[in-house]
């Protein structure tokens, strides 16, 4: 008789593990991790029978087992001679003992085999009979099935009923795929694919397993994220083994294993502290043979064990999944750049709102049209002061569209329409439940002018704790949503406007004085329309021209009472002022012409008067044309911090000229 000889271990009809017997070396057998065969059978005893060489033969012994130990029918007491052939029935587990590994397998071609369990094991077999073992200190855990495609999505054979079993499966998927189709997020995708995995198969348990999203790294098992998981058991859900994970992951096949335990114990566990299992289901989650995840599976209940069909239907089920995940992510990114290009869409249709150039001849706006093809040139940060209403968007605008940048968006935001939470929300977007209302991920106006211009208007509204994190973006540094943790990095030039005093808040601390001077690398100043009285009568023509055509209204022009009265008004609203004024006057006009009568003009005074005009005007102080222009040139020049230059744009002359006013009035700048 032969003294080598092998335990097959038969699980499910299928063979799934090979232990090659030593002479001199006993075997044991029991549920215990420190038996060298270890069985994951609640009717094995932890140390149940041993096997070893003796007298010229193998020797079974039972070891005062609980349920005791048939070899074939008969029940073993004592020893028992074990011959080529025999079964050993230990609870459900079957042991088959031979000497040649060709007695064993007959129907080896459904056994999927790996070289690691032949070294693990110690048996002597060639490549052609290798099994696949995961964790063998905790036991043999083995893959009994591996599948690369399912063929629930392919025709099979019809029934006696009429129906294969292939075709009842198909059915199930069917109404799943168009239950995950409805699936608004990826959680209810995994819950809904979890239920009917649970009712479809002989598994208690799972999780859905996706990578994150926007992931680059490699496709490793510590990179999952567990997006929904089910558990019908008394026990909680246990993350499966990362070996078998990996084994997945990295070969793409989904597998059916046995007596596997998972990193936080997977199954359930009895008095004595032990755990017990049938099988994991494992199948890859693909698309375009891209892995997206893992499927994760398995049994606590020894009445449901999972078996080849249930691995087929899981695979189909991941094939699903897949598809329903990738159309949610193709969703998401749809409705991103739905809202961004609804943004664009408002932003053109202000643009038609407005003129498409700046109206005027005055050699004061010439100059302003000069500065911007200056700036337009560069990517410098701008700063646009004027009052209100004089067209300090339209400024923005005109370097955007004369700028490199004029083919991508250009976004505008009011920065004193909105309160400081609201417009952190609004410059850099929020994540989904961010706060009270964020019912959605919204991308913020720096986002959406990724490589075009951003105007800031009202800037000096902007709230002291806002203007730091908007410090940092314009010093080139990622930002992050609201409620959001990835930094987020664009490329945007920065116009930024105001009417108010910005020397005078840094002054108050009311505003950053390293903002202020980030804001201030170029400077426009566009003059009220009170300094460029000469193009009062060309806005008026073209306003007239525009709301002529939108009304429908023919008006020839305006009388010569009517242009006498717009030439001498001040205009404290502007050029918006102006444009309404005709508005209305387009509107209300019974005429052919539009008289004085039709032009509602206010009695506000404008930006520019102080408390001394007004009492010199309500009382008449005689005094020289030069004597006039000293006081006023000086006070112009007290009221600009003595910037010449934007005095001689409030003035109306050349910085030359009013060098020279400045030494003949002998004016001098009082410190105090």
């Amino acid at each position: 008789m032969s003294d080598l000889a092998y335990l097959v271990i038969r699980e499910g009809g299928k063979w799934s593990d090979v232990f090659r017997l030593v002479p001199g070396q006993a075997v044991t057998i029991g549920r215990a991790p420190t038996s060298q065969i270890v069985l994951k059978d609640e009717r094995c005893s932890r140390n149940h029978v041993e096997v070893f060489f003796g007298s010229g033969q193998w020797i079974l012994r039972d070891l005062d087992s609980r349920n005791g130990t048939l070899v074939g029918t008969l029940k073993v007491v004592g020893d028992q001679a074990l011959n080529a052939g025999d079964i050993i029935r230990i609870g459900r587990s079957q042991l088959i003992f031979v000497h040649t590994l060709a007695d064993a397998f007959s129907d080896s071609s459904a056994i999927i085999r790996t070289p690691s369990a032949i070294r693990d094991t110690g048996a002597m077999i060639g490549d052609s009979e290798e099994f696949s073992v995961l964790k063998e200190e905790f036991g043999p855990t083995t893959i009994t099935h591996r599948r690369g495609q399912t063929r629930f999505l392919e025709p099979g054979p019809v029934e006696e009923t009429g129906i294969s079993k292939i075709g009842r499966a198909a059915a199930k998927l069917c109404r799943l795929a168009f239950e995950l189709a409805k699936c608004p997020d990826v959680a209810s995708v995994a819950e809904l694919a979890l239920e009917g995995l649970v009712q479809g198969t002989q598994s208690d348990a799972g999780a859905v397993m996706l990578l994150p999203k926007d992931y680059n790294g490699p496709v490793v098992a510590d990179a999952l994220e567990a997006v929904g998981s089910r558990s019908s058991s008394s026990q909680r859900y246990h993350r499966l083994p990362p070996s078998l994970a990996e084994t997945v992951l990295r070969e793409g096949e989904a597998v059916l294993a046995r007596n596997v335990l998972g990193d936080s114990s997977i199954g359930s566990r009895d008095s004595r502290g032990e755990i017990h299992t049938t099988s994991v289901i494992c199948a890859p989650i693909r698309r375009g043979g891209k892995i997206l995840g893992l499927i994760h599976l398995y049994s606590t209940d020894p009445t449901r064990v999972p078996d080849p069909d249930d691995l087929e239907f899981t695979l189909a089920v991941a094939d699903t999944v897949a598809v329903a995940t990738e159309n949610l992510k193709r969703r998401e990114a749809l409705a991103e750049n739905l809202t961004q290009v609804k943004t664009e869409n408002v932003q053109l249709r202000e643009r038609l709102g407005v003129q498409s150039e700046i109206v005027g001849k005055s050699r004061v706006i010439m100059a302003v049209a000069e500065e911007i093809a200056r700036a337009a040139s560069s990517n410098a940060t701008v700063l646009i002061r004027g009052e209100s209403g004089v067209g300090k968007e339209l400024v923005a605008r005109g370097i955007h569209y004369s700028s490199p940048r004029r083919d991508n968006v250009f976004v505008c935001l009011n920065c004193a329409a909105l309160a400081a939470e609201l417009l952190a929300s609004e410059l850099f977007g929020h994540e989904r439940g961010a706060f009270t209302g964020a019912t959605e991920r919204k991308i913020g106006k720096f986002e959406a002018a990724h490589r075009g211009t951003i105007m800031l208007d009202e800037i000096g509204e902007m709230s002291p704790g806002l203007q730091a994190k908007f410090l940092r973006v314009l010093e080139g540094h990622p930002f992050e949503r609201v409620g959001g943790s990835k930094p987020i990095t664009v490329d945007v030039r920065v116009i930024a406007a105001t009417n108010r005093d910005l020397e005078k808040a840094v002054v108050e601390g009311i505003f950053r004085r390293d903002l202020y001077f980030r804001l201030r690398v170029l400077e426009i100043m566009v003059p009220a329309l009170r300094k460029r009285p000469e193009d009062v009568p060309i806005l008026a023509d073209y306003f007239l021209k525009k709301f002529n055509a939108e009304t429908g209204r023919k008006i020839a022009g305006f009388t010569d009472q009517a242009r006498e009265k717009l030439g001498t008004y001040l205009w404290p609203g502007n050029v918006r002022e102006l444009k309404n004024v005709i508005e209305r006057a387009v509107v209300l006009c019974r005429e052919q012409r539009i008289d004085e009568n039709d032009l509602l003009l206010t009695k506000l005074a404008t930006a520019g008067d102080t408390a001394e005009s007004e009492a010199a005007a309500e009382e008449f102080l005689p005094a020289s044309l030069a004597d006039i222009e000293r006081r006023y040139i000086l006070a112009t020049l007290n009221h600009a911090g003595w910037n010449k230059s934007r005095t001689a744009t409030i003035l109306g002359i050349e910085r030359s000229t009013l060098d020279r006013k400045i030494r003949r009035y002998q004016l001098e700048e009082k410190h105090v």
